[in-house]
């Protein structure tokens, strides 16, 4: 009788904490084991391609090369490259970004210790994967507009303490013009004011604070 195959896995995270959790927690699995270890985008990027594991766990947030850029780099390279997202948000700007960039599996990393080992099987198997409180923030602004990349640096500048007029300064802008992004950002969030803008922009994913 022949050994069942083992999957094969790549952990992603840049704090050693989690990563060394992660790992433990695999290891333990009789059908699973770790292969190769990362703690940013371009190593992640490297160790793919020499190991080409059957599934990567992928944090997002991390130096150098985050782990969106590192999802769509590997799988430019490698189409079929099974990734499952690590991450603190349930942010559906973040959740979009990251299937579009080719995730196949999201996983809240407050649930790893009752998600984990089930969600790298599914996965494996080629099932996807995405917690409901996420489909539900995405089914929920599925119809909203969308913030333009101007907005965006408008946005970032508010986020760091900016005032409109240095704003436009660094933007080469004129305030008038700042105010109006303003105006347009709030609507488009369902914001009352800058500072409630900046808080529902960091928790749907549009910024990375």
């Amino acid at each position: 009788m022949t050994e069942p195959r083992v999957i094969r896995v790549m952990a992603v995270d840049d704090h050693p904490l989690m990563m060394a959790g992660i790992v433990g927690e695999i290891n333990a699995q009789a059908d699973m084991r770790v292969v190769a270890e990362a703690s940013d985008g371009d190593e992640a990027i490297a160790l793919f391609q020499k190991h080409r594991p059957d599934v990567t766990l992928m944090d997002i947030r991390m130096p150098k090369v985050n782990g969106i850029a590192a999802i769509s780099s590997i799988r430019e390279q490698f189409p079929h490259a099974r990734i499952i997202v690590l991450t603190t948000s349930a942010g559906d700007v973040q959740a979009v970004r990251a299937f579009k960039a080719g995730a196949v599996g999201y996983l809240l990393k407050n649930l790893l210790r009752r998600e984990l080992v089930e969600t790298i099987r599914l996965v494996h198997k080629g099932q996807k994967r995405i917690p409901p409180e996420v489909a539900q923030q995405i089914a929920e602004h599925a119809a909203d507009d969308s913030i333009t990349s101007r907005e965006l640096d408008v946005l970032r500048g508010v986020a760091n303490g900016n005032s409109n007029k240095i704003i436009a300064g660094d933007l080469n802008i004129s305030e008038h013009t700042v105010k109006n992004h303003l105006k347009n950002i709030l609507s488009k969030l369902n914001a009352s004011d800058r500072t409630h803008a900046v808080m529902i922009a960091i928790k749907r994913g549009f910024l990375d604070m």
